[in-house]
């Protein structure tokens, strides 16, 4: 008697529970959202992720609490996103690392980057600068080249970790300029600008927003930049592309990501809000005095652009046999 019921009776059940989850995607957000953000307060990552809550707040009229959740290169924040429900109340800042370096680079990852995680959008990407001390002899990539093939091994490059875009950068350089140099990692990116600044390590490629305020104090001598073209911040300074280098080409970028199975509905109306972010003159104002190119787009275009930067830094990794700490 109960058996023709039965069907009908799960129907209703997955029509409601369908219904139910329409409903909480139209009504999405109606609560606070957790951003979290995979690095220590202060940083670059940090302050950025806050100015991006703080607009997408405004616009999705709810609270946007962004949570530090630091350690292991990114990794156990970027995990935590990959783990939590995939309801759009918990996102957070999807950085370079994590998403395209770190699956390779430390290979037992407790997260998938593209199979636990849904890209939203594309905050900004920034270029790094290759300085020396202003009392170096080099004053050009040729002339580092030049000394790094007269006396391999004996030229020093700082990073601020190991398999960070510091060291990364360096390692592409010797990659497509067939050189060897010494790595010297540091605790921090700061750290190891203050050592090239004492002189104590030969150069060191940094982010602009980082390295600008030495070089301009005359404390550092910019060589090349790894953006595609010229900086308007530094139009003097040419890039590795246009003296004849184009794969030292990097771009430390970050953007939202969101746990994979959020449904496409939130992840579209937290693309429109951050969108609508990046519009803001003052941000953009921001983002651009630090050296930055401006993001944007779709969850397609973040989408590819991970993929294509995984298979990229997944090489450079395998041929320069980089370790984790």
């Amino acid at each position: 008697m109960l058996k023709p019921f039965l069907p009908k009776l799960l129907i209703l059940i997955l029509a409601m529970h369908m219904g139910l989850s329409v409903h909480a995607q139209a009504t999405y957000p109606n609560k606070a959202i957790n951003f979290i953000v995979p690095y220590g307060a202060g940083g670059g990552a940090d302050s950025r992720s806050r100015q991006i809550a703080q607009g997408m707040s405004v616009l999705l009229k709810q609270p946007i609490v962004v949570e530090n959740r630091a350690g292991a290169g990114g990794n156990i924040g970027t995990e935590f996103i990959a783990r939590a429900a995939p309801d759009g109340y918990v996102i957070g800042m999807g950085n370079f690392a994590p998403l395209a370096v770190n699956k390779t680079l430390f290979g037992n990852l407790r997260y998938d980057p593209e199979s636990d995680l849904t890209p939203i959008m594309l905050i900004e990407k920034g270029p790094l600068v290759l300085s020396v001390n202003t009392s170096s002899s080099f004053k050009t990539i040729q002339d580092i080249v030049t000394a790094a093939k007269a006396k391999p091994g004996e030229l020093t490059f700082a990073s601020g970790g190991i398999g960070g875009s510091h060291q990364l950068s360096a390692e592409l350089f010797k990659q497509s300029t067939d050189i060897d140099m010494i790595h010297v990692p540091y605790k921090s990116g700061s750290a190891g600008l203050m050592d090239l600044m004492a002189g104590n390590v030969n150069m060191m490629f940094d982010q602009m927003y980082s390295a600008m305020p030495s070089i301009k104090a005359g404390k550092l001598r910019p060589i090349a930049i790894t953006s595609e073209k010229r900086s308007p911040l530094l139009p003097d300074v040419p890039s590795f592309a246009e003296m004849g280098l184009p794969k030292v080409k990097v771009l430390n970028w970050q953007g939202l990501v969101a746990p994979k199975g959020t449904p496409k509905a939130i992840v579209d109306k937290l693309n429109a809000a951050a969108n609508e972010v990046l519009k803001d003159p003052k941000l953009r104002t921001l983002m651009l005095e630090q050296g930055n190119e401006m993001g944007g787009g779709t969850p397609e275009e973040f989408n590819a652009l991970i993929k294509s930067e995984a298979a990229k830094w997944s090489v450079v990794v395998k041929v320069a046999n980089i370790k984790p700490e």
